[in-house]
Parts: structure tokens; sequence; C-alpha cells
């Protein structure tokens, strides 16, 4: 009889440190997409307020803190990292379990926005791009969500199997970054 394991997304390829930058997985107990039902979405900033301390993210923001946010998933959506969603929030939105479905890596340090902006074109510097915001996009050829969670701190998340894809193409622009000394000042 075979053994089967569970793995996270990204075993084996994690972490990495490459000059200034390194790439981590983010493992979270839960992922929720939750989806308010039509004029629900202030009764469900509401209850995710009481439930889990956090509101319902306007588009491009995230709400919350280290291992709790919520984090603008796209229109009328938001994704709930971190915490078991309380059942009170059914009340108002469609509430989806997307636990084993992405891979989550925390891109930080110095040259952090250098190796993104090799592989998107979002301006994603601390001036335009600033702490609490995210944005899904294109990463070299992949769909992602990136949210700036510190200084120079991203968390980037595509499916799960995209991890491997992942973790190359950024390994690749970590390694670009500091052949050339870049965020090393």
């Amino acid at each position: 009889m075979v053994e089967l394991s569970a793995n996270s997304p990204c075993a084996g390829l994690l972490p990495i440190a490459v000059g200034a930058c390194t790439l981590s997985e983010v493992a979270f107990a839960s992922m929720t997409l939750l989806s308010p039902y039509k004029g629900k979405e202030k009764p469900l900033g509401a209850a995710l307020k009481a439930a889990h301390g956090m509101a319902f993210p306007a588009p491009n923001r995230s709400h919350g803190k280290a291992g709790a946010r919520c984090v603008w998933f796209g229109r009328g959506q938001g994704m709930l990292i971190g915490p078991t969603p309380d059942k009170s929030l059914a009340r108002y939105a469609a509430v989806v379990d997307q636990s084993d479905g992405w891979a989550v890596v925390r891109l930080e340090g110095g040259g952090a926005v250098d190796v993104l902006a090799r592989l998107t074109s979002l301006n994603l510097r601390a001036s335009r791009f600033k702490r609490g915001q995210t944005a899904r996009s294109e990463l070299h050829h992949m769909l992602v969500s990136i949210t700036r969670v510190g200084n120079q701190v991203f968390d980037i998340m595509a499916f799960r199997s995209m991890a491997k894809t992942l973790v190359h193409d950024l390994e690749g622009a970590m390694v670009s970054v500091a052949a050339q000394g870049v965020g090393l000042r």
C-alpha cells in the first residue's frame, strides 16, 4: 500500500537566500474566500470586525496583522488568511475554503522591490505601494496576488500548481539583482 503524506506547496524548494533577499514559504492554517452577497458587504464587514478584528478590504487593500489578514482578492472578494472563519460570516457571504489551493511565499530584504520589478509591471516602490496595499497581477507569466506586509517585505500568492515555477522565477530575479549589487546600498 502506498503511504501518502501531506506536503506544503513549496516543500523542498524553500527557503532561499540570495544577496540581500530571502524567499521563504508562509504556511497558514486557513485560507477562505469571502464573496459578499448582493448588498451585504457592510454587514459582512461588521461581522468580520466582530469575529476577527478586521474590516472587509476595499479594492487593493488588506486589513489585519501577521497571522490574521483579509486581503482584497478581486472585485467583491476578500481572502481571509489565517483564522478559521467564524460561522456568522456565512449569513452575509459565500464562504469557500481555499486552504489547499494556494502557495504563499514571502520575499524580503534590500532589493525585494528590484526583484519584483524584473517580473511584474507594477510600481511597488514604497512611495506608491504602501504597507497594506495589495494587487492582483501577473508575475512573469503567472497570475498572483502581491501584498506589501512590511517595509521591504512582500507576500506573494500563486496557485499551488505553480509553486515550483513561482520559486524558480523569483530565485532567478534574486540572482540577477544580487549580481548587479542592487538594493545593497
